[in-house]
């Protein structure tokens, strides 16, 4: 009876990552709106309606991938900061983190871009906070190094890393490019380093 009960437990929790994932993907190719509960069911082989087994609609599943998402790199960004003792160290950390993340998760990135809009206002605030939170690691981290820069000057200087890195899901082609440990993260890491200092002496 344990070994049937473990064994159903796993199988509810392997579909869903699965429709996570699927999701993920079908939003990423065609949009929130674009993507029925049949559509989502299909993509791990059950019903539209045996996705409420798992979430209560497709907004949360949406929720689901974009606050799980938000927390996840705030989660590591808080643990790569605590891991290194200089800002110079971090930093370098810091940019090898989200590269690792944008090449991993790069349907998750378009979905960002595309569907935040469709969140309800509680899970957007949610994620807004989380990124801000995620951002100001970055910043701290920055500005040690920068001391003279002013606050802003130190987002605009993190966003625009940000948006090179979040690139990848329009540029990167190809499975040996698009893969965390693939020849497109060591460039991706020096470009992000060079953006965050470009002009800093000027």
């Amino acid at each position: 009876m344990t070994r049937s009960a473990t064994d159903r437990e796993r199988a509810k929790t392997d579909r869903h990552d699965a429709l996570l994932r699927e999701a993920a993907r079908l939003f990423a190719d065609r949009g929130f709106s674009g993507v029925s509960l049949e559509d989502l069911g299909a993509a791990v082989g059950v019903s539209g309606p045996a996705v409420y087994r798992h979430f209560s609609g497709k907004q949360a599943l949406l929720a689901a991938i974009l606050v799980g998402v938000s927390e996840r790199l705030h989660a590591g960004g808080t643990e790569v900061a605590a891991a290194h003792d200089t800002a110079a160290d971090r930093l370098v950390a810091l940019a090898r983190f989200h590269v690792a993340f944008a090449l991993s998760e790069a349907d998750v990135i378009r979905v960002q871009d595309r569907d935040l809009a469709n969140l309800s206002d509680g899970d957007a605030r949610t994620v807004r906070r989380l990124q801000r939170d995620y951002v100001a690691i970055w910043t701290d981290t920055l500005g040690a190094l920068l001391p003279h820069a002013e606050p802003a000057e130190l987002r605009v200087r993190v966003y625009a890393c940000f948006g090179l890195i979040n690139s990848t899901p329009h540029s990167v082609r190809g499975v040996r490019w698009s893969v965390p440990d693939g020849p497109a993260a060591p460039v991706l890491e020096a470009m992000a380093l060079a953006a965050l200092t470009a002009d800093a002496d000027a």
